[in-house]
């Protein structure tokens, strides 16, 4: 199988994850990526089994960062061989392009030249922050799956009910999910891992919204099923884990997130097997409903 030569685009306040990813499909430079500025990155991956856990058949070869120094300093600790002082100039050098960067107000800018030229493009979560957003850059793809876009935590393990929890929990009557940090950026951590945990064809009837200060959200969702769903971004300020609490007919049922690496190398496997086969891993009818949410709960006072 020909390994798939992927490009990287980074360079948002708070991202990682150009270190992060490009670790997941190159390996890493030990000590280089000691002298990453985000401590969990080095800390998840030395507890990796290295070169075992790296994706196989697919690799970052090109990275590009508003700052060439940080490029730099990335590509040392991740492996990867070429610096780009252009974005652009990855156009006729990849074959699938990964955009880790989670402002979304700028994933048109740098994901338009790659969509038009046809290639299969990971955008980060979220992709949009209104519907409008989103049809735009949809409407320039060539064939469905052309995008991916997702929370890595659609793939985490912790979020994920066994069907033994499940049975104990019995119907689901409630989910509140909450996040730390800001509702554009951390919402659809949690509205992912609960979407899944609903009837594929359930369908929201209403949406109470409500601000609890500059960059938090309280909004909750009530479904065609019955079922409420109760999302909380907290702010920049909470000190509070990631995760979700499933109130059923039977119990309820407490999961909170952990396992980074996981989540972010299910994600990744999804993508580069939607970019090998032009396989739609990532619906545009399941994001619509994701930004929907997410666009509506802006919406607070």
């Amino acid at each position: 199988m020909k390994p798939l030569n992927i490009g990287i685009i980074g360079g948002s306040e708070g991202n990682g994850h150009p270190y992060s990813w490009s670790a997941i499909f190159n390996g890493y430079n030990e000590r280089a990526m000691q002298l990453c500025e985000y401590p969990v990155i080095p800390e998840y991956l030395s507890e990796q089994n290295w070169p075992q856990a790296q994706i196989p058949n697919a690799q970052v070869t090109h990275i590009w960062m508003p700052d060439k120094q940080d490029a730099l300093k990335i590509a040392k600790a991740s492996n990867i061989e070429h610096v780009e002082s252009d974005f652009i100039a990855m156009l006729d050098k990849v074959d699938a392009i990964l955009l880790a960067r989670d402002d979304a107000e700028n994933h048109m800018h740098f994901a338009k030249p790659f969509i038009e030229k046809g290639l299969p493009i990971y955008i980060d979560k979220p992709i949009a922050l209104s519907i409008k957003a989103m049809n735009e850059l949809y409407q320039l793809t060539h064939y469905p799956g052309q995008i991916f876009t997702c929370s890595a935590l659609r793939f985490s393990k912790d979020l994920r009910p066994s069907d033994e929890q499940l049975e104990n929990i019995g119907d689901i009557i409630e989910v509140h999910a909450y996040t730390p940090k800001s509702w554009d950026k951390y919402a659809i951590h949690i509205i992912e891992p609960v979407l899944s945990l609903l009837n594929i064809d359930d369908n929201m009837v209403n949406l109470e919204t409500s601000g609890l200060n500059k960059e938090a959200r309280a909004v909750n969702v009530f479904w065609h099923s019955g079922v409420i769903t109760r999302f909380f971004a907290l702010g920049n300020n909470a000190a509070s884990p990631l995760g979700l609490k499933i109130i059923g007919s039977k119990s309820t049922l407490d999961l909170q997130f952990g396992d980074t690496f996981q989540s972010f190398k299910s994600a990744l496997l999804s993508f580069v097997e939607g970019a090998r086969e032009q396989k739609d891993n990532s619906p545009k009818a399941y994001n619509h409903s994701i930004i929907e949410i997410i666009e509506r709960g802006r919406s607070a006072s």
